[in-house]
């Protein structure tokens, strides 16, 4: 766990991060993701290889050659005839995170950004999908050209992330969309993995048949991140709203009851339409905020098992 607190920004006013992150919910994320790895290696998804494991693919007679340590004496016992274990080869697990990294997440009027509540997951995420040789990968879009870091084990995986984190809270100005980034997720991820997209889901929503297409070969988990001035205005005067993505600014008058119920109905629309398309490719869907403990949200949701 200091560990990960090591790999955190210092946090400022304007870059305030996730906030504390306890070991007891990083402990209860480890053994929620760890079960859904796990499930991973069943059915039709267990290696054909034989090799060092903990599940037995066969017992066969002993012959020169074989490791000593294997023999099965209780076969042995029973045919007279030195028998071996032969093990399944353990595969080992990759972990994939999409990322938001485009000026929509740099907007927050709670206790963080959206952006630190992504960096946060990213985190969290990484340092639990590094464990035990398992690998963890990056697709991070926004503004700036897809940035991906290659699924690594332990502390080099973790290392790669927090540099991708960085370089995405920069930007470039060269936007990248989500439907570019799940895409080039499909693609580079060959065994089936878990894949965590991470985002606020705002923009085109282009993005329907990439996630299909990547949810037909992986778990898909979909983490949306909402700030609650997004979805409720407040009785504030006038006001100019800015559009982070395009530019675009619009002067509002807070003070109409009807405008504010107005926005309340739109946002609650547009969220609801969102949570409509994911649920329509057999995604899972938790939405964490930039007020209150998003790590505990994050941590129950995981907790619970698809129905």
């Amino acid at each position: 766990m200091n560990g990960l607190r090591a790999l955190q920004r210092a946090p400022t006013p304007e870059r305030p991060g996730p906030g504390r992150m306890p070991g007891a919910l990083l402990r209860a994320l480890e053994v929620s993701i760890a079960r859904r790895m796990e499930g991973l290696l069943a059915g039709d998804y267990r290696s054909t290889l034989l090799g060092d494991g903990t599940e037995l693919a066969q017992v066969r007679p002993y012959v020169p050659g074989d490791d000593v340590r294997r023999i099965d004496w209780n076969v042995t016992a029973r045919t007279r005839e030195p028998h071996v274990r032969v093990q399944l080869a353990e595969r080992v697990l990759v972990t994939w995170l999409v990322l938001d990294a485009s000026a929509s997440m740099q907007f927050g009027t709670a206790e963080r950004r959206k952006a630190d509540v992504a960096e946060g997951v990213a985190l969290a995420i990484g340092h639990v999908a590094t464990r035990r040789g398992n690998r963890f990968g990056l697709v991070a879009f926004g503004d700036d050209p897809l940035q991906v870091v290659r699924p690594r084990q332990g502390r080099v995986g973790l290392v790669g992330l927090l540099t991708a984190l960085h370089r995405a809270d920069e930007g470039s100005g060269v936007a990248t969309s989500l439907a570019e980034a799940l895409a080039h997720a499909g693609a580079a991820a060959r065994q089936r993995s878990i894949v965590f997209v991470v985002s606020d889901f705002r923009g085109p929503r282009d993005w329907r048949r990439p996630l299909l297409e990547l949810a037909a070969r992986h778990e898909v988990i979909a983490v949306e991140v909402r700030d609650p001035r997004e979805e409720s205005l407040p009785n504030a005067g006038t006001l100019w709203l800015v559009d982070p993505e395009t530019g675009r600014q619009l002067r509002v008058d807070t003070r109409s009851k009807r405008l504010r119920e107005r926005f309340a109905s739109a946002a609650g629309a547009e969220r609801r339409e969102v949570a409509r398309l994911l649920t329509s490719v057999g995604v899972r869907h938790v939405v964490l905020s930039t007020s209150g403990d998003w790590l505990r949200s994050f941590a129950v949701f995981l907790r619970q098992r698809r129905r």
